[in-house]
């Protein structure tokens, strides 16, 4: 069965880092755009960052676009988010998630994707 276990995540200081990994198994990895989307706390489930099967081709959303990194190792069926510059803003529960069928280019709506990981916190406090 398909499974995505999200780890990574913790306290971060404001300008600090943090990298999340997304380890996958149950499906064939390197057919399928990843995101990453997050909830904070009160708030509905943000897409955040996408990148397609290949890994030649990313998305951002603008809250995060130059400081977060989406990155995926398809030899390890791991995808990655490297998150630079923090804001409190950030804090959040970050999961991962699969494409809900093989196609080219990364959908940016969260009912686009079918199995979802357990979720990594992240927390950016002084």
């Amino acid at each position: 069965q398909v499974q995505l276990v999200e780890s990574g995540g913790g306290l971060a200081q404001p300008g600090g880092s943090l990298r999340l990994s997304c380890a996958a198994s149950g499906f064939t990895f390197s057919s399928y755009a990843m995101s990453w989307a997050r909830q904070a706390p009160g708030k509905g489930l943000e897409w955040v960052s996408g990148i397609g099967n290949d890994g030649s081709d990313t998305h951002y959303a603008d809250s995060v676009k130059g400081r977060f990194t989406i990155s995926r190792d398809n030899a390890k069926n791991t995808v990655y988010l490297r998150m630079n510059s923090l804001k409190p803003e950030d804090t959040a529960l970050y999961y991962c998630a699969k494409d809900r069928i093989s196609r080219l280019g990364i959908p940016i709506r969260t009912d686009e994707y079918d199995y979802w990981g357990q979720g990594t916190q992240v927390t950016v406090s002084s």
